[in-house]
């Protein structure tokens, strides 16, 4: 099994005729994601590489029968597209655009609230279970199916750790880029519990970053709920207090978020933190 997205998944890809929004649709498409549509208003009608473009959200819903979509749209665009993406019925939504404001990310996510739905992101890399289903701008390549669940607030981070991991023959069961942005959807403990839950994820490896107190609330969450075994890592250890390293979430502020206060809520949490990402697998093997 898988959390989130499987062979099932039928997506579409809103912006499809960006540049971006192409690019991945394609590349999704190689991997073998059911991609049955995208969006881009006034071309309606028209196909790429097989694929259907539809003006509006509720077409493509009622005409493909899709259940998740991702979102290339400019961030001036993107709010707008979360909340279409939703009142269509689209039940996970995967926003990788970056750079919109906090407060109309407040609004998007909590109409994705109101409706039931699920929203990843934004500024995220998105998601992948491995062999069945690719939503995301991750590079395909480097995951392998397995039985170690990722959750990622750092993009690149997420590749270099995939990659010890499947170099030392551990896959994984998916793979989540949380995003880093100060607000976004589904983060730390609505994504443990799904590992948890998940019977084919055997353990878990939480990456996180400075700023925010994020990895305090799941250090918590885990020691009271989490059987399994989770190694965790904490980017940002050299970061100076008051700034900004890399995300608009990743900021030290008024002594709180650093690094040092995350690795300790997490090892006295029982879990074993790795200073180096190469560092996981090692330690996983010794707890699996």
């Amino acid at each position: 099994m898988s959390i989130l997205i499987n062979k099932s998944t039928r997506l579409i890809v809103q912006g499809i005729t960006g540049r971006d929004g192409l690019f991945h649709a394609l590349k999704m498409k190689e991997y073998g994601t059911q991609v049955v549509g995208g969006t881009s208003p006034g071309k309606g009608g028209t196909e790429i590489d097989r694929i259907p473009v539809f003006n509006t959200m509720y077409e493509a819903v009622q005409q493909t029968g899709a259940n998740a979509s991702v979102i290339f749209v400019p961030a001036r665009f993107a709010t707008d597209a979360i909340m279409e993406a939703t009142d269509a019925g689209i039940e996970l939504i995967i926003c990788i655009t970056e750079g919109i404001p906090t407060l109309d990310v407040i609004k998007a996510y909590r109409f994705v609230q109101m409706r039931g739905a699920k929203l990843i992101g934004p500024n995220c890399p998105g998601l992948i279970s491995p062999d069945e289903s690719l939503v995301d701008i991750l590079p395909g390549k480097v995951f392998t199916k397995g039985h170690t669940g990722v959750l990622s607030r750092s993009g690149t981070l997420t590749y270099e750790v995939v990659y010890h991991l499947t170099a030392n023959g551990m896959g994984q069961s998916t793979a989540v880029g949380m995003g880093g942005d100060p607000v976004v959807g589904l983060y730390f403990r609505e994504l443990l519990e799904m590992f948890e839950n998940d019977p084919e994820t055997h353990s878990i490896v939480v990456i996180g970053e400075i700023g925010g107190n994020a990895e305090e609330l799941a250090a918590e969450y885990i020691r009271q709920h989490v059987t399994k075994p989770v190694v965790g890592f904490i980017a940002g250890q050299s970061a100076p207090a008051g700034k900004q390293m890399g995300h608009a979430g990743a900021i030290i502020s008024g002594g709180t978020g650093t690094a040092v206060e995350k690795i300790k809520a997490m090892e006295e949490a029982g879990i074993r933190v790795a200073s180096e990402p190469s560092e996981i697998p090692a330690l996983l093997k010794l707890l699996v």
